[in-house]
């Protein structure tokens, strides 16, 4: 019924005391929307502009990353109070085409891979609505449709419970740490305050290299951790023990999008974008890397592209420190639900592992329905 990309609207075109949302690509979710934009418009300039109102049932698709081609199934009821960004694909399907069946459709890996090479630019990738529209789905009768969706929207539901309850256990770590030692901005407890080198052992300059002949060996076997992730054999160490790694460059040290401190246990290897840091008698490096992962340490952080956060300047930033006993007692506790986690994060595989196999049989035609 309807195939059009959504609006364009520029900064000036908006109004925060609008009554239109604008719909944008960071709603879009794989599968899912997200509800997360809060920009608006007014009526008169959604009639200037000649606007195309969304309708619950319609399928947006985003036309460029992240990933590039993803689908989801417009929720939001309302007339004319809400239109969507010109990246967006809107497409309203006709009586004998069901919404979640095109929507899976889209994101099956056989279309996903088909919008990959129709997909034009270098640094980032979009796709033409043109192209987005000569790309084929199988398309049986309606009520195989909506069996197919039914099935799969079961195993959307399992993965996504899984992922709430991996959730819940991140935020219940958290209520935990506020509870016994407060926020650690303000400092509600008045605990004694130190910086990272009082209470920590750093120990960057004690990085072994990795010998050319035992690179081979080690991928694949042994953690490896990096703020980059990127493994490149050249600039990698090995250590052995239990160790807090603290992120040295990237843009997490600003966005905070994911954590900067993190615990590695045992052997792994590591790169140069991540400060090593150990246990020296005073903080518990699982404390300690919940107070990193909590605090504002925007001021010690240098460059304006490149972010960085040097030895110098991550050893002057303030922890404070509660006494070690109460330190210990936190540590048992995550380490619990870290074990629960773990259960949590297996469940989550297979729901996940389920969910792609039910999809790519949905449309290889061997999904029985």
């Amino acid at each position: 019924n309807l195939f059009t990309d959504g609006d364009w609207i520029e900064s000036k075109d908006q109004d925060p005391n609008g009554k239109i949302r604008l719909i944008q690509l960071a709603d879009i979710g794989d599968g899912y929307f997200i509800d997360k934009s809060s920009r608006y418009i007014n009526s008169e300039t959604a009639r200037k502009l000649k606007c195309t109102f969304l309708s619950k049932g319609d399928v947006l698709v985003a036309r460029m990353p992240d990933p590039l081609g993803r689908a989801t199934v417009f929720p939001l009821k309302g007339e004319r109070q809400y239109i969507t960004a010109v990246d967006v694909c809107i497409i309203r399907p006709p009586d004998h085409c069901e919404s979640k069946y095109i929507m899976y459709a889209i994101n099956s890996s056989k279309v996903r891979l088909e919008i990959g090479r129709q997909s034009t630019g270098t640094t980032r990738k979009r796709i033409s609505r043109k192209k987005l529209g000569e790309i084929s789905i199988p398309l049986p009768p309606l009520t195989t449709q909506k069996r197919i969706a039914t099935i799969l929207d079961d195993a959307q539901a399992l993965k996504q419970k899984n992922e709430q309850l991996l959730k819940e256990y991140d935020e219940l770590a958290q209520s935990i740490f506020l509870d016994m030692f407060g926020d650690p901005v303000t400092n509600p407890k008045g605990w004694e305050v130190k910086t990272i080198e009082d209470v920590s052992e750093n120990r960057d300059s004690n990085r072994v290299p990795i010998k050319k002949d035992d690179r081979a060996n080690i991928q694949g076997i042994y953690p490896y951790y990096g703020a980059t992730g990127i493994v490149d054999f050249i600039n990698d160490f090995k250590f052995e023990g239990e160790y807090l790694l603290i992120a040295e460059d990237g843009k997490n040290l600003v966005n905070r999008k994911k954590p900067i401190a993190w615990l590695a246990k045992g052997k792994f290897w590591v790169n140069n974008h991540a400060h090593v840091v150990e246990y020296n008698g005073r903080a518990n490096l699982t404390f300690l890397s919940f107070q990193l992962n909590n605090i504002d340490i925007s001021k010690f952080i240098t460059g304006i592209d490149q972010f960085k956060l040097n030895r110098g300047n991550l050893n002057r930033i303030s922890v404070y420190v509660p006494p070690l006993k109460l330190q210990n007692q936190f540590a048992e506790k995550i380490k619990l639900i870290e074990q629960q986690k773990e259960l949590a994060k297996n469940e989550l595989k297979e729901s996940k592992d389920l969910f792609q196999a039910l999809l790519q049989k949905a449309f290889n035609n061997t999904l029985n329905v």
